[in-house]
């Protein structure tokens, strides 16, 4: 049981992928990034994601959080999350689809 002060994370890409299939998921995805993006930059900035966080429940987190969320996934140091670094950031997020992606590129190889 948690208590306030613990995060409790659940990983639902895992069954998301297996339901909606990987182009599924993927539209999904782009469909979050465009929910959290700022229309005119055509990115995640800090403050849309901020304006944005009671919508995707996000609510309780605090500005540092915010910054701290953009800067993990900010590859290219512009200070926002374009598409690719918001579904990079998406996937590092998600422990089990790692998992099967190292998998996956271990049989390949």
């Amino acid at each position: 049981m948690a208590t306030k002060s613990q995060v409790v994370f659940e990983d639902f890409f895992p069954s998301m992928v297996e339901k909606l299939g990987a182009d599924g998921f993927m539209n999904e995805l782009c469909n979050g990034f465009r929910l959290m993006m700022d229309s005119e930059k055509g990115a995640i900035t800090f403050e849309s994601l901020k304006k944005n966080s009671a919508v995707l429940g996000l609510q309780e987190m605090n500005d540092s959080d915010l910054i701290c969320m953009l800067k993990e996934g900010d590859l290219d140091g512009d200070g926002c999350l374009n598409l690719m670094e918001f579904c990079v950031l998406m996937f590092r997020l998600s422990p089990d689809l790692m998992k099967r992606s190292r998998i996956l590129f271990e049989v390949a190889l």
